[in-house]
């Protein structure tokens, strides 16, 4: 009865623990993507590069995932370029429970660079929204270099039914609430551009819950600034790691798990 007494108090601070630490995510794998690399620099913009941003981002993500017990495995850690391919292969190959690409925006025209700021949560979707489809063709033009219209349209329509695209975009709604109560808390000012669907390649060939992050513009003097900056930096990758643990926690609870 002693030796019980004991194995049972013992379990009862275990489990104290467990609770008090929160839920184990050690069996959670999260793959993230920094997108462009090597060849392809991505949005430049006030002798800023995409590339560079997004591979800072990318890094603090990935240290904040593994404080909160998550696994956490990059489609790349340096300055490379990953064809369109091999970045969803990756999660898939791997059971990453999502697929997260990160990614600065930027636009055209110069007499608007001021006006055009926020950070945005996008899913896979085809949209007429003319917003959505500017971001997605700068995006997808490097990965899709010689590529016809016709394979471009067999290549997105194939992936358009089903879960995955529903669990997406409440992985995206999930991030863009975490992100937005991170940065707001200190950037008062700060805009949210809100979760939109768009037809981003890059997330066509995963077969899990993908987002692309984009983490604001490149392009807008202010919300460039506070990009290459360390602190705005992990702002934003405790958001994406609130979303996400907030995605999953439902999730659980939706399967009943």
């Amino acid at each position: 009865m002693q030796y019980l007494k004991y194995f049972l108090t013992g379990m009862v601070a275990l489990l104290l623990v467990t609770a008090c630490g929160g839920p184990d995510r050690s069996d959670d794998l999260i793959v993230i993507d920094a997108g462009h690399g090597g060849h392809d620099c991505g949005a430049q913009c006030g002798g800023k590069q995409e590339k560079a941003l997004v591979l800072q981002v990318v890094q603090k993500l990935r240290k904040e995932f593994k404080r909160k017990g998550y696994r956490v495995y990059l489609t790349r850690g340096n300055d490379t370029f990953l064809k369109l391919g091999e970045r969803t292969r990756i999660a898939d190959k791997m059971d990453a429970k999502v697929f997260i690409s990160i990614h600065a925006n930027a636009i055209a025209d110069k007499s608007r660079f001021e006006a055009v700021e926020g950070i945005e949560t996008y899913f896979l979707q085809k949209t007429r929204d003319a917003r959505s489809q500017r971001v997605a063709a700068r995006e997808n033009a490097a990965v899709l270099q010689g590529t016809d219209a016709l394979s471009k349209d067999v290549i997105i329509d194939s992936v358009l039914n089903g879960p995955k695209i529903v669990e997406s975009n409440k992985l995206a709604i999930d991030v863009q609430h975490g992100i937005m109560r991170q940065v707001k808390s200190r950037y008062k000012d700060a805009v949210s551009g809100g979760v939109r669907p768009a037809p981003f390649y890059v997330l066509v060939g995963a077969s899990r819950p993908s987002i692309l992050v984009e983490v604001g513009y490149i392009t807008n003097s202010k919300e460039r600034s506070r990009l290459f900056t360390s602190a705005y930096q992990e702002r934003i990758a405790k958001g994406i790691v609130e979303g996400v643990s907030r995605y999953l926690d439902n999730r659980q609870r939706d399967l009943g798990v």
